[in-house]
């Protein structure tokens, strides 16, 4: 998984060293919160180079998705396999793919390049409709997961759709879900935003037979639009820069809680994780309203976050 080198024409060019690529499949979002714009944003904060495959598009604001306008397989088919002619992609990103059709598109590509790692997203669908639902799941179920190296999603959406006739009073584990991720072929699932004591949440990356890795983060007292697409590109972009699953793992959350920290609400609806939090300009304690030739400065205002 480590990024291609630069031959030496090109280096005579004056290249320098080439951002490991990071192929995404996913749907335009015109709120920036999540889809292409928000992988695109994490992919390339963390040092990679996305190639964005557009699956469709979102109708939707910053609080609530209204509709969704799948792009034709043939067209996902068409973006992906003439990029990938051209460029090496490191690692593959399933985001929201819109139809069982383009599921299977993606899935064929992805067979073509058995040996390109896949991390796929599994974001919650309540907003759609239930038929709808259904088939997507039941498409990504048998022809996505058997592909998938990591699965990564929300507690509660992966327990519902893996886990369906659970009967304990007692909730599924992260092992639980990582369980029945592997019967369908996933080594490993990333588990997010499992409730713990003391206002936090666990998020777990395990294998049907251990737990990998855990952190605990404080539950923020805010809803936020997009978070699980960023920590899924930015765990893509990780691994396909040359880090081991652990470590990327580990990054990515720390990324995500930086993101979250740093959340801004653009619109009247949800906050938006800040992906270039890094290049916001800090604040200087010892600036003043008026500069050295008694000229206000321009008085903006901050990031309204509710954290």
């Amino acid at each position: 998984m480590s990024p291609r080198s630069i031959d030496d024409e090109s280096e005579s060019d004056g290249i320098g060293v080439q951002p490991a690529c990071v192929l995404v499949f996913n749907a335009n979002d015109p709120s920036g919160a999540g889809g292409l714009a928000g992988d695109v944003n994490a992919i390339a904060s963390v040092g990679a180079h996305a190639l964005p495959v557009v699956t469709g598009a979102y109708a939707r604001d910053t609080a609530e998705i209204v509709d969704h306008h799948a792009m034709d397989e043939d067209a996902v088919r068409e973006q992906a396999r003439t990029i990938l002619e051209d460029v090496t992609a490191q690692v593959f990103k399933i985001g929201f793919c819109g139809s069982a059709e383009n599921l299977s598109a993606i899935a064929e590509i992805t067979s073509d390049y058995s040996d390109v790692p896949v991390i796929a997203y599994m974001p919650d669908l309540s907003w759609w409709n239930e038929v709808q639902i259904d088939l997507y799941l039941d498409a990504f179920r048998e022809l996505v997961l058997p592909q998938t190296t990591v699965l990564v999603g929300n507690h509660s959406s992966l327990w519902r759709w893996l886990l369906p006739d659970w009967s304990s009073e007692k909730s599924p584990g992260a092992r639980d879900i990582a369980r029945a991720a592997n019967d369908k072929g996933v080594p490993y699932t990333l588990v997010t935003g499992i409730l713990a004591p003391e206002q936090q949440i666990e998020n777990v990356l395990a294998s049907p037979q251990s737990v990998l890795y855990s952190e605990r983060f404080e539950r923020f007292e805010a809803t936020f639009a997009g978070a699980g697409d960023t920590l899924s590109a930015a765990l893509a972009a990780l691994l396909a820069s040359g880090s081991d699953l652990v470590e990327s793992v580990k990054e990515a959350l720390g990324y995500l809680d930086r993101c979250l920290n740093a959340g801004f609400r653009p619109g009247m609806g949800h906050i938006v994780p800040d992906r270039l939090f890094w290049a916001q300009p800090e604040s200087d304690p010892d600036e003043t309203e008026h500069d050295a030739d008694g000229g206000a400065f321009f008085d903006l205002p901050a990031h309204d976050t509710k954290h």
